[in-house]
């Protein structure tokens, strides 16, 4: 069944939102195929202010029409005209209803045309909202049963978003260049798909006609290119795995490719003619860094497609199997020391990163963008992970603290569910220093190892919430971490460890100042090469110590918390 899990908790304000929103996108009996030109795009509100739109919620909200079916097939098959710019073709879409209904919702941007949509022969209604397309059948589906349509459209997307959505551009040299990333606005703002994470096809076939001189690059494995007779060449992918609608993409251009192997995984690669032999130098890390993962999670996880690196001119994005980069042909992030502490600029951070996607991100997905530090957060990590494997254990502790002024602590990094919408940034460096954190509470290398490869291994090709997370590391650990989990994710603020000392005495007193009543968490405390535990809850406790108060110290570089020591 695909990705899919089965329900979704929404918030009851959500609920009544919904609820409206359901009614204005309701059943009319008077509604035929609809023909009339796509409305303009109305304007957006900024991200994570502000109640949510009606096309966030339509988008975001796991609703009725989209909970009755199962993804399992899509073909995509398109032709893309750079002179035009024009975007036209076809989604072939298999499902299986998970119980009777005659109504499923998808989603196209208002910006594209629905052409038609047949069920075999048969034209079928549909009526457009908000970005949501919902198609009404002639009878009834039957659950359990499969079924597929033709969803034909056609357009010029509109180029939006931080790299570009879907973009029509020319490289350096003049030529057409065209590509894509739409994580966050959405892969319906350039084809027609179920356009959340909950649910993913098992597989997919891409297939792209563009002018005989360019070069597709899409995800999956090349099944060939087929001289379609008319100045056009169709390239054919197909991806073995289940995937994320933003990882599906098209990269078109004046393309060089070349090869490499590490075992049994081929390794291929794209870039300009331009800059192909500063691509075989820079490109070459991309070995280390998968040995680095598999060394720590297992096996690539989409070796029948094989691992793709494709230059393009944003800075880069984790397209599964066909991960692209801009990052310069440089060591660091768009050339500068991202953490600041002189380790990033050891190695290239997008094929680092955009990379350790394929493990955190790509294979194992979120369900819903509220818990989008599963992607973000965990592959954060897994860049530390890269720099522990190459470089040792106080280099990797010292580059993801580098991370701490990029924290601002202004919103939880888990969002309102059901809602197309973006956490705050922090989901990147807050979530890699609670992750850091997570290891020192466990306080055991060979067991928080062991935990990392099963956690992953466990949750691979599935979408996952926040709540599953907990529930594993709780019960692989014996700990009740939920107050912990709840804490760093669900609050603003980081714990405090407020500290009293009393000098004639020779003892310090301490607690946790914390949002969550139960929080409790082991720090160290004293001297570095000495370190005492507390096992420190939000009530007041004390204990001996022969370290005077300016000399006593916690060891802020192995838990994310605040330090009161008055």
């Amino acid at each position: 069944m695909g990705k899919m899990r089965a329900c979704l908790c929404w918030c009851s304000h959500l609920l009544a939102i919904f609820a409206a929103v359901s009614v204005a996108a309701g059943r009319n009996s008077q509604t035929s195929v609809q023909t009339s030109q796509p409305s303009p795009a109305a304007p957006q509100r900024v991200r994570g202010q502000g109640e949510p739109t009606k096309a966030e919620i339509l988008r975001g909200a796991y609703g009725p029409y989209r909970a009755n079916n199962d993804l399992l097939f899509y073909h995509l098959d398109i032709r893309i005209d750079p002179a035009k710019k024009l975007v036209s073709g076809k989604n072939t879409i298999r499902f299986k209803m998970l119980q009777d209904d005659t109504r499923i919702q998808l989603d196209l941007a208002d910006a594209l045309n629905v052409d038609k949509i047949l069920f075999d022969s048969t034209l079928l209604h549909y009526e457009r909202d908000s970005g949501a397309v919902f198609v009404d059948f002639p009878y009834t589906l039957r659950g359990g049963s499969v079924y597929s349509i033709d969803f034909y459209y056609s357009g010029t997307p509109v180029q939006t978003g931080r790299f570009g959505g879907f973009t029509f551009g020319t490289d350096p040299s003049g030529h057409p260049w065209i590509y894509t990333a739409c994580e966050g606005i959405g892969a319906s703002i350039w084809w027609p798909n179920k356009d959340q994470w909950r649910d993913e096809v098992e597989s997919m076939q891409i297939s792209v006609a563009i002018p005989n001189d360019l070069v597709d690059v899409s995800n999956g494995r090349f099944q060939g290119k087929t001289d379609l007779g008319d100045g056009y060449t169709r390239w054919d992918w197909l991806v073995h795995y289940p995937i994320n609608n933003y990882d599906v993409s098209v990269n078109i251009g004046n393309y060089q490719h070349f090869s490499d192997k590490m075992g049994d995984l081929d390794m291929d690669f794209y870039a300009l003619p331009e800059d192909l032999e500063k691509a075989r130098k820079q490109f070459s890390q991309a070995k280390g860094m998968i040995e680095a993962y598999e060394h720590y999670f297992g096996e690539y996880p989409f070796k029948k497609d094989g691992y793709k690196l494709v230059e393009v001119p944003y800075s880069g994005m984790e397209h599964q199997s066909a991960v692209t980069y801009g990052n310069h042909f440089a060591n660091g992030y768009l050339e500068r020391d991202w953490t600041g502490v002189g380790i990033s600029s050891r190695f290239d951070f997008i094929i680092i990163h955009e990379s350790g996607h394929e493990w955190f991100g790509n294979s194992v997905s979120a369900a819903d963008p509220s818990d989008m530090w599963i992607h973000e957060g965990w592959t954060t990590y897994l860049e530390s992970l890269y720099v522990e494997y190459m470089y040792g254990k106080d280099d990797a502790i010292k580059y993801l603290n580098g991370y701490k002024p990029k924290v601002k602590n202004d919103r939880p990094i888990l969002t309102l569910r059901g809602v197309n919408g973006e956490p705050p940034a922090d989901q990147y460096f807050k979530g890699v220093l609670f992750i850091n954190t997570l290891r020192s509470i466990v306080d055991d290398d060979a067991r928080w190892w062991k935990l990392l490869h099963d956690f992953y291994q466990h949750f691979k090709y599935q979408n996952i919430m926040t709540d599953d997370v907990v529930q594993f590391f709780n019960q692989q650990t014996g700990m009740n971490l939920t107050p912990i989990f709840d804490q760093y994710l669900r609050h603003m603020a980081i714990p405090t460890l407020e500290l009293k000392f009393d000098t004639a005495k020779g003892t310090v007193s301490y607690r946790w100042q914390a949002d969550e009543p139960m929080f409790q968490m082991p720090v160290r405390v004293g001297k570095k090469d000495n370190w005492q535990v507390l096992r420190a809850t939000s009530d007041w406790q004390t204990t001996r110590t022969s370290v005077n108060k300016d000399d006593f110290e916690v060891a802020t570089d192995l838990y994310y918390v605040n330090v009161s020591k008055p």
